[in-house]
This record gives structure tokens, sequence and C-alpha cells, in this order.
């Protein structure tokens, strides 16, 4: 699964994958061969950021 562009679209996946599937952001952003930096900017980009406590972003 490629994850979405849209950073909508990106928070969903990003979020119920985190809940679902990874115990943290480096996990996933392993999983999907991308960099967690990246991930991070991007939905930064519509002013949410990564709570590692809650393991959301949020």
């Amino acid at each position: 699964m490629n994850l979405p562009k849209d950073p909508v679209m990106l928070l969903s996946v990003v979020n119920t994958q985190l809940r679902d599937h990874y115990s943290t952001l480096d996990e996933l952003a392993s999983a999907y061969m991308v960099e967690k930096q990246d991930l991070i900017d991007r939905l930064a980009s519509i002013n949410y950021t990564y709570d590692a406590d809650q393991n959301q972003f949020i």
C-alpha cells in the first residue's frame, strides 16, 4: 500500500495504521520505506504534530 499524497488522507491512514499495527512512528516509517521526518513535515503542513505518548498525530 502506498501512502496518500493528500495530507488529510495521509493523516487518516497514518493514525489508523499507528493505532492498529505499529507501536511507534519509526516502525511505520520503516514498514512503508519513507522518511519519518517527511511524514512529520507533511502533517505539520495541516497543523498536526506527532504525540509519541499517544502514538498519534494530534
